[in-house]
């Protein structure tokens, strides 16, 4: 009997791990800037820190919010209030309204079943295959996860504690990820 996982198996897991990656990348870069800096825009038509987390907190807990049998851009989902935080917003809020998001999202992700690839959901009406909505959000939430990073990075400056492979070590990198490997 052959135990290899089926394509729709691997790719459910797969986009799990690649949205839990995102979220950690994220996260990690939030916990290292100041509450200040969450509210700093590098101009006035940037986004900050703040509005990124409101945003695609907001746009994750409405897509994912019964995903399989709701249209993905709910009623009481105010986008265009996720790019201005009230006056007074705190941390802790954002972290709610980012939480909610991530949480909705990687719980319908963990409980989807093979038979659900087949079926087609609703963003703003317009029907999208299954696999095709979880690409629009992955590639919606890579976007703005970059933008995250690159504003926290920019906020900390020499402060900045590297998430990846550091400039000039990519040589040391390989070859740990080599003996890894055993070669």
């Amino acid at each position: 009997m052959d135990e290899t996982p089926s394509l729709t198996d691997s790719y459910l897991k797969d986009v799990a791990v690649e949205f839990r990656k995102l979220k950690t990348l994220a996260d990690k870069a939030i916990a290292q800037v100041e509450d200040a800096d969450l509210f700093t825009t590098l101009d006035p038509e940037s986004n900050s820190l703040a509005i990124l987390m409101q945003h695609l907190g907001g746009n994750l807990r409405s897509r994912w919010t019964d995903f399989l049998t709701t249209d993905g851009e709910k009623p009481d989902r105010d986008r265009d209030a996720e790019f201005e935080p009230a006056p007074g917003t705190t941390r802790a809020e954002l972290l709610e309204v980012w939480e909610l998001g991530w949480s909705r999202l990687l719980g319908t992700i963990d409980g989807l079943l093979p038979p659900a690839l087949g079926k087609t959901v609703a963003i703003r009406g317009e029907p999208h295959s299954v696999p095709q909505a979880i690409q629009r959000a992955l590639i919606h939430a890579a976007y703005h996860v970059g933008q995250i990073v690159l504003l926290a990075k920019h906020a900390r400056s020499t402060e900045w504690q590297n998430l990846s492979v550091p400039k000039g070590g990519s040589g040391a990198f390989n070859r740990v990820m080599a003996a890894r490997q055993g070669k």
